[in-house]
């Protein structure tokens, strides 16, 4: 079961990682658009157009779609956005030791 877990867990950091470059290329593009869009100093058929680029864009390029994903186990929640992630992972590696100036805490 493990092996089978490990693959899908490539499959999604893969295709994290690849919404990730998706999103960054086109990021300059869209806040572009998106400041002509709500200047309202500009004339209206300008917005118009830039909202109409606006929409041109690829879905899949905005960073409102991309989510944080644990690097190790694909885990989409509890993640560490600084460590990217699980909190489980997280727990493991803190206990063990390998985090630098991280350490487990007990009282």
């Amino acid at each position: 079961m493990r092996g089978k877990q490990r693959r899908m867990s490539d499959k999604r950091n893969i295709r994290d990682h690849k919404l990730r470059l998706l999103a960054a290329k086109y990021e300059l593009r869209r806040k572009l658009s998106k400041a002509f869009c709500q200047d309202p100093d500009l004339p209206s058929d300008m917005r118009d157009k830039h909202r109409y680029k606006l929409s041109k864009l690829p879905r899949k390029s905005s960073f409102a779609r991309v989510r944080n994903r644990c690097i190790s186990t694909g885990r989409p929640r509890g993640v560490l956005a600084f460590f990217r992630i699980s909190r489980i992972v997280f727990r493991g590696l803190a206990s063990r030791g390998p985090l630098m100036g991280i350490k487990k805490s007990s009282w």
